[in-house]
């Protein structure tokens, strides 16, 4: 069919990972061109706590990766993903063609703060509550 650019965000269990990242993304890499996917742009994109257990895994680092392939592979890539272990969970979304180039170089010049998430939250909790009926 058509070629189509992917942005694709992978969780991988931060134990193996950690223990040698280079092959993890080589890994990775490999599904990939495996069916014939050019890799535009890849970087690690955070290391975290999960909110919930995924696999029984607390902790997760995440790969963002950008590529182009012909739609019809992407769920070869999806089965070849789940049956990795280092993978826990991946999203593969589609970009609109007018929107590629920024954002591949905002992914790529940007990164994650913990310390903005959190000045967000602190935020959020000053706000006055709004009073009901009964507290008047």
């Amino acid at each position: 069919m058509s070629v189509q650019t992917y942005e694709a965000m992978f969780l991988l269990d931060s134990t193996k990972a950690s223990v040698n990242w280079d092959e993890t993304v080589q890994q990775i890499h490999e599904i990939l061109t495996r069916q014939k996917a050019e890799i535009v742009a890849s970087r690690q994109w955070d290391e975290r706590r999960l909110a919930y257990a995924v696999d029984g895994h607390r902790k997760g680092v995440y790969l963002l990766t950008y590529f182009k392939v012909d739609s019809l592979a992407l769920a070869t890539i999806s089965h070849d993903c789940r049956l990795n272990d280092t993978i826990l969970r991946e999203m593969i979304l589609k970009i609109h063609p007018k929107l590629v180039e920024p954002l591949i170089e905002s992914a790529m010049n940007s990164t994650p703060s913990v310390e903005e998430e959190r000045r967000g939250e602190d935020e959020y909790e000053e706000r006055p509550r709004r009073r009901r009926r009964d507290d008047a």
